[in-house]
């Protein structure tokens, strides 16, 4: 078998294996949704390739996934530079997203968190201020769920996606975002 071959395998038997999730990911869409209804917005965030699935998600809503249909907040805190790196350097790297989320997160906002790990210093933080601040979280969460589960509080949605190889995470991850863009443009649309 070919190297190629090998990792359509994988990926297919990675997508099935977590086809477990669907009642998650249609209640993290419904809330999202509910929140965008409410005039709320939904902040997004992770790091490396997350950091890219967060600025994915929030294209998909502030532009469009595949319907037409108003533009929605979707806010990916990844994206500025100069924020970023001025906060990890007069702070501390662990803060770069909860700062934003202290700034711009209000009650009735929702935060959805991308990690393969669940063990990013930085994503515990902003889910800790997001509490804090009354904004619900949403976990894009892989492996065992990490530091990051014991600390979501019940009205949390924490999606973990079983498996090892973080590639075959940030692959779920990737349809779990694409599914949530497809509900919410079946929520606005009918």
């Amino acid at each position: 078998m070919s190297i190629i071959s090998q990792h359509f395998k994988e990926s297919a038997a990675s997508i099935l294996d977590n086809a477990h999730l669907e009642s998650q990911i249609e209640a993290a869409a419904k809330h999202i949704y509910a929140s965008f209804e409410a005039g709320g917005k939904l902040l997004i965030c992770g790091n490396g390739g997350s950091a890219a699935d967060a600025q994915h998600l929030s294209s998909e809503l502030l532009n469009r996934y595949k319907r037409e249909r108003r533009e929605l907040p979707g806010i990916a805190l990844t994206t500025d530079g100069s924020t970023l790196t001025s906060i990890g350097n007069d702070y501390d790297y662990s803060q770069v997203f909860s700062k934003q989320v202290s700034a711009l997160g209000r009650p009735g906002d929702v935060l959805l968190v991308i990690t393969t790990s669940g063990n990013s210093a930085n994503i515990a933080r902003a889910v800790e201020v997001a509490h804090e601040k009354s904004v619900t979280v949403v976990a894009l969460n892989g492996k065992a769920g990490g530091k990051l589960s014991p600390i979501l509080g019940s009205d949390d949605i924490d999606i973990i996606v079983k498996g090892d190889v973080t590639a075959r995470i940030q692959e779920v991850h990737g349809l779990i975002i694409h599914c949530i863009c497809e509900l919410i443009d079946i929520y606005e649309l009918d």
